[in-house]
């Protein structure tokens, strides 16, 4: 088996897209002849292959549609929803292969992405044996493990045994046991999902994707594990100014979270796996300095994601693992109703963890604010250099503060223009795009001393934005959070050179932490 790629089959320019009418676009791609339909909805562009599903044929525009949602197959008359991708005549019949759509905010151009091919995991299939009962018990260690292991880059741990493996590819464990790693369609370069298959039983984690295989996945796996929670990104919660009112950020995450439970509820429905089992979520803004961002990031519960299903899809079984519940999965195929499938935690069993050594995490992090190395403020230019992001017509002020985000005394407040990658004292005359970030200094100097990616302040909720205009910029952004060279930059080097060309500046060295 060849390893999967993830593949652009159309691109379009920026005056191209402007020209895309409201509804349906048909598209040809000039090099291969090949057509796509592309659907230009209110806020969502969606594109998928001009070809019925049912025996190939091309698709035209249907003019019997009057909301120009609709085209007609010019075999059959078989009629696809492309604003849904549904197939709505005959109706209840096929979902249309989606293609991802990924429009640029650096220059406005829209690429058509696919993955090849699309369904893997239909290679060197195998027939489902026969279980036995107690032969696979899933708990909650089992499932934590399995995460655990997909996000083992730069997080510090030390393997011995590393084995790289490409996308898509059947990996034997055994001859009953193997897994299969599969990219995410619009996050290919960071985020992952995976498949376990056991005696032909399928096991889907899609973890917290942001669409897995490109939204390709396989039906009626046995079990099917996915995120519910929503509310892991600093968005909107560490932005303010502008339209980033309380109220504003209330509503946001509010619809986002109601957004997801119904995209979460009809990706099951679609998929039909025999058991659901909500799992990626159970996290706690716990430190008393992000009380702000734990009682203004609301998330979904796993019971209300469980509860959306089973009203949608009834023949589902659904179940949360608790610490102490397991669930036996050769029960569960024979006879779901079986008591026995499900084996809850023993009463008093304490669910949440509600007590924390923060000293564990806070020791390392505090270590890094009197590094050598901030004594001189040549870091700041050695830092960017090594980090290599430029050409981008961005300036941004980084403030260090303490852990309620106010600037530290003896800190350090400084702009970069990525333009020409410059560190100059006032913001430049020429248009540009501006973003404040407020990083709170022992993580930001944790992040630059061991050259880790910028994840650990965005995600972590350990900084303050605002931006003007008000535009995510995906090239700085994904470059500080999945480019960063793989090794750290190399400070022993820059004190040598420091020593000899800087001036010390002793007030940064030790700066208060609250």
């Amino acid at each position: 088996m060849t390893s999967q790629v993830s593949k652009t089959i159309l691109r379009l320019e920026a005056e191209d897209v402007r020209a895309l009418k409201d509804g349906i676009n048909f598209k040809k791609n000039q090099e291969d002849g090949k057509c796509y339909i592309i659907y230009k909805g209110k806020d969502k562009i969606r594109a998928c292959v001009n070809q019925c599903k049912h025996q190939g044929g091309l698709f035209i525009k249907d003019i019997e549609d009057m909301d120009g949602r609709t085209v007609r197959c010019t075999k059959h008359y078989w009629k696809l929803n492309v604003a849904t991708m549904e197939y709505v005549n005959p109706p209840d019949s096929f979902m249309q292969d989606e293609l991802e759509a990924v429009l640029s905010d650096i220059d406005g151009s829209l690429e058509l992405v696919e993955l090849n091919p699309p369904d893997p995991w239909t290679a060197e299939p195998r027939e489902a044996q026969e279980l036995h009962a107690g032969e696979i018990m899933v708990h909650n260690q089992t499932i934590y493990l399995i995460m655990s292991l997909m996000y083992l880059e730069k997080s510090g741990v030390n393997l011995t045994n590393i084995n790289v493996v490409p996308f898509g590819v059947w990996q034997n464990v055994d001859e009953h046991l193997r897994f299969m790693i599969l990219m995410d369609g619009v996050h290919p370069e960071m985020d992952t999902c995976l498949i376990v298959e056991y005696k032909g039983h399928m096991i889907l984690n899609t973890v917290d994707c942001t669409r897995p295989n490109n939204g390709c996945l396989p039906h009626g796996v046995d079990v099917m594990m996915s995120d519910f929670a929503g509310g892991a990104s600093g968005f909107p919660m560490t932005f303010h100014g502008g339209k980033y009112t309380e109220s504003w950020k209330a509503d946001f995450i509010k619809n986002e979270r109601k957004k997801l439970l119904n995209y979460k509820t009809q990706l099951v429905k679609s998929l039909q796996p025999k058991i659901y089992c909500p799992f990626a979520g159970y996290f706690t803004e716990a430190h008393p300095s992000d009380r702000y961002i734990k009682e203004t990031n609301s998330k979904n519960s796993a019971a209300d994601l469980n509860e959306s299903i089973r009203k949608s899809c009834p023949n589902i079984l659904t179940w949360t693992p608790v610490p102490g519940s397991v669930l036996d999965l050769a029960l569960a195929l024979n006879d779901p109703s079986n008591r026995g499938v499900i084996t809850e935690p023993p009463n008093g069993t304490k669910i949440y963890k509600d007590s924390w050594d923060f000293d564990l995490y806070l020791d390392e992090l505090n270590a890094s604010v009197s590094a050598e190395i901030f004594k001189y403020k040549s870091w700041i230019q050695y830092y960017y250099n090594w980090a290599g992001f430029k050409d981008y017509n961005l300036v941004i002020r980084v403030t260090e503060t303490d852990d309620d985000f106010k600037p530290l005394k003896g800190g350090y407040d400084y702009l970069v223009d990525f333009l020409d990658l410059s560190f100059p004292a006032a913001r430049p005359e020429r248009d540009h795009a501006y973003e404040e970030i407020k990083n709170r200094v022992n993580v930001m100097r944790h992040v630059v001393l061991n050259g880790r990616l910028w994840d650990d302040l965005y995600i972590g909720f350990n900084n303050r934005m605002s931006r003007d205009p008000d535009v995510y910029h995906h090239k700085f952004w994904n470059h500080f959070q999945t480019e960063l060279p793989l090794s750290a930059p190399d400070w022993d080097r820059f004190l040598q050179i420091a020593c000899e060309t800087d001036v010390p500046n002793e007030s940064s060295n030790g700066c208060a932490l609250s």
